[in-house]
């Protein structure tokens, strides 16, 4: 019982710590890149996700206080447009290139009517990153076609059998 209490204890704190950890790291950024009175319309608290990216990847870029949108530029993919969306952020998905150099990048956003640059760094590391499945996207083969129709087809037919057989036997008791 002591190891399920510690187990719970443990999992409790790990859970407050990475829940305040992104807040503790969003409340950071306001102090370097604020507003300094722009009207809503100077870059703050830019994140990426995810810091590390595969060679062809997507990033997602989340950036406050570009109102009226923006761009989102890098060495490592084509300038970007930032749209602003009804939580008050604006977004970007960037697509790295598939020829990027392996290594540390940074990306520049600037606001709609700014001159103000807030800056955030990723990774681009070497290849392709994992396909995830099939998902659906492959039809199946003549063979395995081949292959269900026999099964439901020897399904049916002992399914019929069945059936026949259990209607004598209750046919001849009556």
């Amino acid at each position: 019982m002591r190891a399920s209490r510690a187990l719970a204890v443990a999992a409790t704190a790990c859970a407050v710590i990475g829940f305040t950890a992104p807040i503790a790291a969003a409340t950071g950024n306001d102090s370097h890149t604020g507003t300094g009175g722009n009207g809503g319309i100077a870059p703050t608290n830019v994140t990426v996700s995810p810091t590390h990216v595969h060679q062809g990847g997507a990033l997602a870029v989340s950036v406050t206080g570009c109102s009226r949108g923006g761009v989102v530029t890098s060495n490592a993919f084509p300038k970007t447009a930032l749209t602003y969306n009804t939580s008050g952020n604006s977004a970007a998905s960037p697509r790295i290139y598939d020829h990027a150099t392996p290594g540390r990048y940074n990306l520049a956003v600037r606001c709609t009517g700014s001159s103000r640059v807030a800056t955030a760094s990723f990774t681009v590391i070497r290849g392709r990153g994992t396909e995830g499945g099939l998902g659906g996207s492959m039809a199946p083969s003549s063979t395995e076609m081949a292959v269900g129709a026999s099964m439901v087809g020897a399904a049916a037919l002992g399914g019929a059998v069945f059936v026949n057989r259990r209607r004598r036997m209750s046919g001849g008791n009556a």
